[in-house]
C-alpha cells in the first residue's frame, strides 16, 4: 500500500518503518491480536502525512525534476519468473500490471485508501471504516467510486487481456 501511495520504494518502506515504530512504542503493552488493525491505521495516517509533506514541498519546489532513477534499477524487476511460459506471456502481465498501477494512481486519495484495504488487505467495511476513522457508508461511497473509476479507466484493456 505504501509503495502504490508514493510510488517510490525508498519513501514506501520510509513509511512503513515509522509506522512499526510508533505501534512499537505506543501499543507494545496491547494484545497480539490488535496490532493488525493498528498498524494499518497507524500506517495510514503516515501515508497521509507523506502526501501532506509532499505537497506542501511541491509548493516552493514543484519547478525541480523529481525523477527518481532508482526505481527503475529495482532487483525484483529484473528477477527471472520461472512460472512463466513464455516472454510473450511475462510481458503481457506486466503490461498489465503496470496498466492497473497507473490507473490506481489516477484515483483521488481516499478512494485509493478505500480500495486497497478492501481488496489488498481484506479488510471488511468495518475494520476499513474504524481504520480510516470514517463511516461504514463512506467506506461503501469511496469504494464504490473506486471500482467505478477503474473499470472505466481500464475497460476492454483489462477484460481482453491485451
Amino acid at each position: 500500500m505504501a509503495k502504490i501511495a508514493t510510488r517510490n520504494t525508498d519513501d514506501a518502506l520510509d513509511i512503513i518503518q515509522e509506522a512499526m515504530f510508533k505501534l512499537v512504542e505506543k501499543y507494545a503493552n496491547r494484545p497480539a491480536t490488535e496490532w493488525g488493525p493498528l498498524f494499518t491505521t497507524i500506517l495510514q495516517s503516515k501515508i497521509n502525512d507523506w502526501h501532506r509533506k509532499r505537497q506542501k514541498g511541491f509548493r516552493f519546489f514543484g519547478w525541480l525534476n523529481q525523477n527518481d532513477e532508482d526505481e527503475k534499477s529495482d532487483p525484483m524487476q529484473n528477477a527471472i519468473d520461472e512460472k512463466a511460459k513464455t516472454p510473450e506471456q511475462h510481458a503481457l502481465a506486466t503490461s498489465r500490471i503496470d496498466v492497473l498501477e497507473q490507473a490506481l494512481h489516477e484515483l483521488p486519495a481516499r478512494q485509493l485508501q478505500v480500495f486497497l484495504l478492501r481488496n489488498w488487505e481484506g479488510l471488511s467495511v468495518e475494520e476499513t471504516a474504524s481504520t480510516m476513522n470514517i463511516s461504514g457508508g463512506s467506506v461503501k461511497t469511496h469504494y464504490s467510486r473506486a471500482v467505478h473509476s477503474l473499470r472505466l479507466m481500464l475497460g476492454e484493456h483489462w477484460e481482453s487481456g491485451q
